[in-house]
This record gives structure tokens, C-alpha cells and sequence, in this order.
């Protein structure tokens, strides 16, 4: 008895000690991807503040104000066509292969691969593949319309792994129990499924937009860098990334392409901000 109470104690003793490093290592690594963060953020704060003036948020850009109200508005433009057309796919297909699709079929198998697959492509691929198709083939041109078109091919594994990741975590008993108070399948997936995936899906959302706003090489390859506001989808126009790119290259606007990188993290803040009340709300419905 008293061998096994050593041997128990000092197993027990190895776990304690096991998960202390291990606690230790993840604060370790929280702590530093937070100062990072900060570091990042204090950084880009302290070199385009002094250089944001009113002149940078002139309706037209020249090459006395550089103004980036012309990129904003094509990035509000973008980030909306581009969720437009991917979410709706990758919403319903996810549903697909979670609630309808046989289990352990192997078109989910191939469904899966590819998606993981399209996920791990570097986006001046599929710029070059927009220019190929939609610019040339399509005859679109240098237009919003194919640089949406572009960016929702990129984002659409992402929106599909969300989508389907947060359907495989409401539990089964919630299916179950709307099944048996004689609801069917498609009500069962749109009003109960739908709404306990909803903060997941728009966890997912919120990485997509991050990925839209900050693409460059796919965008110079479909969309273009023509710095103006677009008259219409068939009209090219840049990002506001595309537009800090453009500005830092030609290394005579330095100081006003740090203000557009403040601009530009406002925005990506504003939307994720929106993007979790959202998810709180659906959260607090449920």
C-alpha cells in the first residue's frame, strides 16, 4: 500500500507539474501575441495620426491632398459585393454537408479536401486566375465588379469551415427536440440550427472581411489601383490597402500612407466591433 501511495503521489505530482508548464506556456503565449498587438497598434498610431489631415478626405485625389476617401469607399464597396456573393454559398453548402449530405459520404470527403485546399493558396494565385477569367475571358476589365468576384472565390472556404464547424457544435438533442414537436427539417435548420451556429458563423464572417480588407495582390491584378470613386461595378478602383501599398512604393507620400493605415485599422475595428455586438445579440436570443 504504502509503494502504490508513492507511486500514485508522484504521478500526481508530475501531472500538477505538467500542467503548471503547460499553463505557463499558453499565458507565455497569449501574453506575447497581446503585445504584439499593442506594439503593432501603437506603432502605426504614433506614425499616421500627426499625418491625418482634412485634405486626405477630399472627394478627388491628386498629387497635392493623396486622398484616401476615393479607396474608402471602394473598400466599403468591396467588403459588401464580395460578402454578397460568397455568404450565401458558403452559408447553404456548409448546411449541406452538415444537416443533408450522408455522413462519411465521400463527396464530403472531397468537398472538405478542396476547400482546405483552396484555403492554403497564395492570393496572387487567384489574382491571376481573376485576370484570366473575369478581366479577360469575361471582358469585365479592371473593374470592382471582378475584384468582388476575385475575393469571394478566396474567402469562401473560410466562410464554409466556419459555417460548418459552428452546425457540428449545436448539439443533437436541439435537432431531436424540434423533430419531435413536429417541426421538419427545413424549419428545424432555419429556426433553430441557424440561430445557436450564429455567433460561430459570424466569427468566420468577421476573419473574411479582415481578408478583404487587407488584400493587395489580387486585387492590383483585378480590381486595379485607379485612385478614384467608382461610378459604377464595371468601374476600377483600390482599396484602402491597395491604396497604402500603391502610396508607400512611390516613396514620396510616406507619411500619408501611415495615415491610411490608421484609417484603414479603424475600419477593420469598426467592423469587427459591429460584426461581435451582432454575434451578442444572437447569443442573447437564444
Amino acid at each position: 500500500m504504502t509503494v502504490k501511495t508513492k507511486k500514485t503521489g508522484g504521478a500526481a505530482r508530475k501531472r500538477r507539474t505538467s500542467d503548471m508548464i503547460l499553463k505557463g506556456l499558453v499565458w507565455l503565449s497569449a501574453g506575447l501575441t497581446f503585445l504584439v498587438l499593442i506594439f503593432i497598434i501603437i506603432y502605426i498610431l504614433a506614425k499616421g495620426l500627426p499625418n491625418l489631415k482634412p485634405s486626405l478626405f477630399a472627394l478627388q485625389y491628386n498629387t497635392e491632398n493623396v486622398s484616401l476617401f476615393p479607396a474608402l469607399v471602394a473598400t466599403l464597396e468591396m467588403v459588401g459585393l464580395s460578402l454578397l456573393i460568397a455568404v450565401p454559398f458558403g452559408i447553404f453548402s456548409a448546411i449541406y454537408l452538415v444537416e443533408y449530405a450522408k455522413r462519411g459520404s465521400r463527396l464530403v470527403g472531397v468537398v472538405r479536401m478542396t476547400t482546405e485546399t483552396l484555403q492554403g493558396i497564395p492570393s496572387i494565385v487567384y489574382g491571376l486566375f481573376g485576370t484570366l477569367f473575369f478581366v479577360t475571358f469575361l471582358g469585365w476589365r479592371y473593374s470592382i465588379l471582378a475584384g468582388a468576384f476575385t475575393l469571394s472565390i478566396m474567402i469562401l472556404p473560410l466562410i464554409m469551415r466556419a459555417t460548418e464547424e459552428s452546425l457540428k457544435a449545436v448539439p443533437d438533442i436541439y435537432r431531436e427536440g424540434s423533430f419531435g414537436l413536429g417541426a421538419g427539417k427545413l424549419r428545424t435548420v432555419f429556426r433553430i440550427v441557424l440561430p445557436s451556429a450564429a455567433p460561430g458563423i459570424l466569427s468566420g464572417l468577421i476573419l473574411a472581411v479582415g481578408r478583404i480588407v487587407g488584400e493587395t495582390a489580387a486585387l492590383i491584378y483585378t480590381a486595379g489601383t485607379v485612385a478614384q470613386i467608382p461610378k459604377n461595378l464595371f468601374s476600377s478602383g483600390r482599396t484602402l490597402a491597395v491604396h497604402m501599398y500603391s502610396l508607400s512604393r512611390e516613396g514620396l507620400y510616406s507619411g500619408q500612407s501611415y495615415a491610411t493605415a490608421v484609417v484603414l485599422l479603424v475600419v477593420v475595428l469598426g467592423i469587427n466591433a459591429l460584426s461581435s455586438l451582432a454575434a451578442r445579440a444572437f447569443g442573447n436570443k437564444k
